[in-house]
C-alpha cells in the first residue's frame, strides 16, 4: 500500500499493482532528461499541461525507480494500463500532484 505521507502512488502497469514515487534521485533524473535547471523549472515545464508520450514514458519510469523498481524506459514504454493513453496521463498526473502539490 503506497504511503500518501511520502508522496507514493499505486498504479496498475503491466498487469500488476506497482508503487511509484519520485525521490529526489527521481526529481535529478528528471530535470537532467528534461534539462531543468531547478525544481522550479521542472514544476512548471509539468504545470503546462503538455506533455508527450516520451515525457510520460519518462515521468512513470522515474516514479518506478524512485519506488524501487529496476524498470527501464524500454520497458515503461512497453507495458499497458487501463485506459491507454488517458491512463498514461491519469497516473503521471497523480505522481505528479502528490509530489508537487502534496496529498492530506
Amino acid at each position: 500500500m503506497p504511503n500518501k505521507h511520502r508522496g507514493e502512488i499505486a498504479a496498475s502497469l503491466g498487469g500488476r499493482t506497482r508503487t511509484l514515487v519520485l525521490t529526489l534521485g527521481a526529481l535529478a533524473e528528471l530535470e537532467s532528461a528534461f534539462g531543468a535547471g531547478d525544481l522550479l523549472a521542472l514544476a512548471e515545464r509539468f504545470g503546462s499541461g503538455r506533455l508527450s508520450a516520451r515525457d510520460l514514458v519518462r515521468i512513470i519510469g522515474a516514479g518506478l525507480r524512485g519506488a524501487g523498481d529496476s524498470v527501464s524506459d524500454d520497458e515503461v514504454a512497453a507495458m499497458t494500463t487501463e485506459g491507454g493513453a488517458a491512463g498514461y496521463v491519469r497516473i503521471a498526473s497523480e505522481l505528479l500532484a502528490a509530489t508537487f502539490e502534496g496529498t492530506p
